[in-house]
């Protein structure tokens, strides 16, 4: 069974590329076909694995602005050579599903989540788009256009495999498509239960609108309790710009300063709709709550009052109110600790393994008129 894999594109660290890089863990040999690859954006993470990207790479005038590559990106897509394979493992939420695979081939899809800002976000996502009027009144005309391309695409896919059941509903609703749920990895071993004292909120990852930080800023705003927030993203300088003394932004941080981050905080804030949502669990694997928004993934990862707690509406005046009347010492962190241990890498490993061992032989027996 020889394999490839397909990623969207490999210009940043997050969900996606831990997923991927679990997936290159299964199948070492397998080359994995993307977009675009900045090694110097993701350091050594991936140099030491094959990484075919697509023409778009030979366009580094653009690669900062990736958005302007935009209309290129489905024929950028197809344009993979994929002869030769028998499995294509994508791995999207956006392009990397839309791939032409060899006919004696199946295409299983581990789906993030269909392309938000195609279908769940797209009116925030032209809202936000610092452009020319001229380019902003055209783009919804050029969404529309990929929308089609992106229904289309779907059906090159054999098997769907959705992160979440919030994601299997999205399938379902915009491509039609059935799909199973395996959750995705999360390292657990990185993190252990630490006995220092809790004096800070943390929350972290990349810097986007969506992922609501902006609430978060706000309420702490508010209470004026201790917030730390890790990495960087297109939103860090506004929210720098309206947060006030309390609020600490990290940057950029190592594995190692990321995991004492987790095991030395009250409580991790997971304040938006997330199509799964690691961060919540890698705080669990450290023995700390979550405090989440009632909706999405954290509705399959967080047990109220055990592992955390939940708010239902997204304003900072109810966030506040949380913060300010939550007691970390009402939950025990082995027991939080035990309920991440269910996302573990080994257990995702076994899982896609037999998914996709079990569909190839499905395939083969098909091929040969055994079924």
């Amino acid at each position: 069974m020889k394999v490839a894999l397909v990623h969207d594109h490999l210009t940043q660290a997050g969900g996606a590329e831990r997923v991927l890089e679990a997936l290159q863990a299964i199948w070492p040999q397998a080359p994995t076909f993307t977009l675009l690859y900045d090694k110097k954006a993701l350091g050594n993470t991936f140099g030491h694995r094959e990484i075919r990207p697509s023409f778009l790479q030979s366009i580094p005038i653009l690669h900062k602005k990736t958005r302007w590559l935009l209309p290129l990106m489905p024929t950028a897509t197809e344009s993979h050579n994929l002869s030769g394979f028998d499995v294509i493992i994508s791995s999207s939420s956006a392009f990397s599903k839309g791939i032409i695979p060899p006919s004696d081939a199946i295409h299983i899809c581990y789906c993030h989540t269909p392309t938000r800002y195609l279908w769940s976000d797209t009116h925030d996502y032209v809202r936000e788009l610092n452009l020319p009027w001229p380019l902003k009144k055209l783009l919804p005309l050029l969404l529309s256009q990929m929308r089609i391309w992106d229904y289309q695409s779907a059906n090159r896919v054999d098997f769907f495999i959705a992160n979440s059941d919030t994601v299997r509903r999205r399938i379902k609703k915009y491509y039609q498509k059935e799909s199973d749920v395996i959750h995705p990895p999360v390292d657990i071993d990185q993190f252990s239960i630490s006995d220092a004292p809790k004096n800070y909120y943390l929350i972290g990852g990349r810097l986007v609108s969506y992922k609501r930080y902006d609430l978060v800023i706000d309420a702490f705003n508010k209470t004026g309790q201790p917030l730390k927030i890790f990495g960087t993203g297109p939103a860090e300088k506004e929210m720098r710009r309206r947060a006030m003394s309390n609020i600490e932004f990290l940057g950029l941080v190592s594995d190692e300063e990321r995991a004492r981050l987790f095991q030395d905080a009250i409580a991790f804030l997971h304040p938006h709709e997330e199509d799964f949502g690691i961060t919540a669990i890698e705080s669990m694997a450290a023995g700390r709550p979550v405090i989440a928004y009632r909706k999405g993934g954290a509705l399959e990862t967080v047990i109220d009052g055990k592992t955390g707690v939940f708010f239902d509406e997204q304003s900072p005046e109810e966030l506040a109110d949380t913060v300010m009347r939550f007691d970390h010492t009402a939950f025990n962190p082995k027991e939080i600790r035990q309920h991440a241990e269910q996302f573990a890498l080994p257990i995702f490993h076994k899982k896609i393994n037999d998914y996709v061992t079990e569909k190839w032989e499905q395939h083969k027996r098909k091929t040969l008129g055994l079924l």
